[in-house]
């Protein structure tokens, strides 16, 4: 009988069932760490000791490792929190909350695949995805319904996004998570979050007509102003220096009399981004009573920021891995250092919290007032903004 051929040559060894599980898995990994575009195929075989050519046995491309891996890391959600056993309401909550936080602490290396690389989906992908998403936000909402009757659907919803989002933050840092100590704080930040006043989203923007936008008297900071509107909207890869000349009204090669090329647009936006929260993070301390306030006030100062420029922080949140290495190491210990201070602090607040866990209180709370920003579309006519710094204050208070 002859031996079936391997994945890495004609000698023998019988392929596993699970691998395109674990090729799904260590694509994810990658594309987690280093960004979708910045992998390929003969990467992702390498860590799982195949050939490139292997993995086309499994996948036609790397897009297709790409859906997968995504269905797989909403597939364990939806699988964890399938079938709830308690009889009562609020153990049934407190069921869920604790299967979400065991499957995002367990799967922080790919837990924000879809939420990072997720852009890189097509519509229908994303649309599939979108449901998936919906059904696990209805679970947590029917039985926090249940629990809080004077919430409205739209409320509870709310109130869920921002439990998931806390959980989710796990995903956003490289400091340790500590497994079960971990998990149960979260889901301590997940029940603050669910027990507190409910936001009310903003009423859908009607198109008003009004003067158009001032346009900067700096060439320069037109072009940049472009870039981070274009990488925000359609990505950094797909984003050409081409397309960032036309939408500021010149050439290409004008493009290159003020920057030497598109990577330097994109790190002028990171630098950008730093100088501005710096500088919104210092005012606050400066202008605090005590620590308490100066929390306060920092909170509310990275909230404005985060509303006030909401391209930017999403490119700033997006594109990290697609910065020149000199510039990316720099800008991560700046950003390293903007979380430490929020820690410093949660713990002049907190005397008797661990910095462990003040630290991921921070994550948890920098990754609500983005995420609520974005599904309240960064409004601040309604007090949305003052209702997202509320929680976000509730969450390091946890």
């Amino acid at each position: 009988m002859r031996p079936a051929a391997s994945d890495t040559g004609p000698v023998a060894t019988k392929r596993p069932k699970d691998r395109k599980d674990r090729i799904a898995l260590a694509g994810a990994e990658l594309f987690c760490e280093r960004g979708y575009h910045r992998v390929s195929v003969d990467e992702i075989a390498a860590v799982v000791g195949i050939s490139g050519p292997a993995v086309y046995r499994h996948f036609p491309n790397k897009y297709a490792i790409l859906v997968h891996a995504t269905r797989e890391v909403v597939g364990v959600l939806l699988a964890a929190t399938a079938a709830p056993q308690s009889s009562t309401t609020e153990g049934v909550l407190d069921e869920l909350l604790n299967a979400v936080a065991g499957v995002t602490v367990s799967k922080r290396r790919v837990a924000g695949l879809y939420q990072w690389e997720g852009r890189y989906l097509t519509p229908e992908h994303r649309r599939e995805f979108a449901v998936t998403l919906a059904t696990l936000v209805g679970r947590l909402a029917g039985p926090l319904r249940a629990l809080r009757p004077e919430l409205t659907a739209g409320q509870a919803e709310l109130l869920v996004e921002a439990a998931l989002s806390a959980f989710g933050s796990v995903a956003t840092y490289r400091a340790a998570a500590t497994g079960t100590g971990t998990e149960q704080l979260l889901n301590r930040v997940a029940w603050t979050l669910l027990r507190a006043d409910a936001p009310q989203l903003p009423p859908p923007q009607r198109a008003t007509p009004g003067t158009a936008p001032v346009r900067p008297a700096s060439r320069r900071e037109l072009l940049l102003i472009e870039a981070i509107r274009l990488f925000h909207r359609h990505g950094y890869h797909a984003v050409a220096v081409e397309d960032i000349g036309r939408a500021a009204g010149m050439q290409a090669s004008s493009v290159y009399r003020y920057f030497p090329g598109k990577a330097d647009l994109l790190a002028a936006a990171y630098y950008r981004a730093t100088e501005l929260l710096t500088g919104a993070t210092s005012a606050a301390i400066a202008e605090a009573s005590d620590p308490a306030d100066a929390l306060r006030r920092v909170v509310q100062a990275y909230v404005a920021y985060a509303f006030g420029q909401s391209d930017l922080v999403a490119v700033y949140l997006a594109e990290n891995n697609n910065l020149p290495d000199k510039d990316r190491h720099q800008l991560r210990g700046a950003q390293r250092r903007h979380v430490e201070e929020w820690v410093r602090l949660v713990n002049a607040v907190r005397p008797d919290l661990p910095v462990a866990d003040a630290r991921v209180l921070v994550h948890a709370a920098l990754n609500v007032v983005t995420d609520m920003g974005r599904l309240g579309r960064f409004d601040r006519t309604e007090g949305y903004d003052a209702q997202t710094a509320r929680l976000a204050l509730a969450v390091l208070h946890a």
